[in-house]
């Protein structure tokens, strides 16, 4: 088991986010959560990444309790692919030195631009984008490069929050099929989460649903219906 959330509960002033949120993930598995804008997913999203403390539960990555784990050594494990590909990018920096960042801090300096070429390669891009900074590239293109960071330390955990969000239809579903084969390949378990059930059955072997703070298995026939309409 990659990732266990056990009762996890978070408050925001008076307005119960988050509560008894529990559910497991495999390595190789996708588990899509799906729910209204503002319904508590991005803020789920963020209490697995430790990007903000809950009030209550637990977090376990690859058996370890991370639920108040400090520093960043647990990063080696997982990593986040966020809605705006653009705004995780340092603007002043190639993109080729942002996909190498997390390379030298978890893995070593060695042969850095020959594994950054291969990374961006391996997202369909030319390796001479490495040389290329976030304003000079589309968005898809951005996308393509924070998949490519995220990994490139050989994660366990893909988080995907909204990752597909910001981008066209088109370029959606380009993006929905690079991060599968990637899992697939590299067998990474991806938590994806979105308030588009459409995109999940595309991506998603489970699906769950954020709804009134507690998460749901989504019924069977509300997936069917959504296969059906994104065929």
């Amino acid at each position: 088991m990659i990732l266990e959330v056990q009762h996890v509960k978070k408050v925001f002033g008076s307005k119960l986010v988050l509560d008894d949120v529990s559910f497991t993930l495999d390595a190789g598995e996708c588990l899509g959560i799906v729910g209204l804008s503002g319904g508590g997913k991005s803020t789920l999203a963020k209490i697995i990444a430790r990007l903000i403390p809950s009030d209550g539960g637990k977090i376990f990555l690859c058996g370890e309790d991370i639920t108040h784990a400090t520093g960043n050594d647990f990063y080696r494990n997982m990593q986040m692919i966020f809605q705006t590909p653009e705004d995780s990018f340092n603007p002043r920096r190639t993109l080729g030195a942002s996909i190498a960042e997390p390379i030298k801090n978890f893995l070593g300096k060695d042969n850095l631009s020959g594994r950054v070429a291969e990374l961006l390669e391996e997202v369909g891009l030319p390796a001479a984008y490495a040389e290329r900074y976030p304003r000079e590239v589309s968005g898809g293109e951005c996308q393509r490069t924070a998949i490519a960071r995220a990994i490139s330390i050989n994660p366990k955990l893909l988080i995907c929050d909204e990752a597909t969000s910001a981008l066209d239809v088109t370029i959606q579903a380009q993006i929905i099929a690079l991060i599968k084969k990637l899992c697939v390949e590299r067998n990474i378990a991806c938590l994806f989460i979105t308030h588009d059930l459409a995109l999940l059955t595309r991506l998603a072997d489970r699906v769950l649903v954020l709804e009134e703070a507690h998460l749901k298995t989504l019924d069977e026939s509300k997936f069917k219906e959504a296969l059906q309409w994104s065929i």
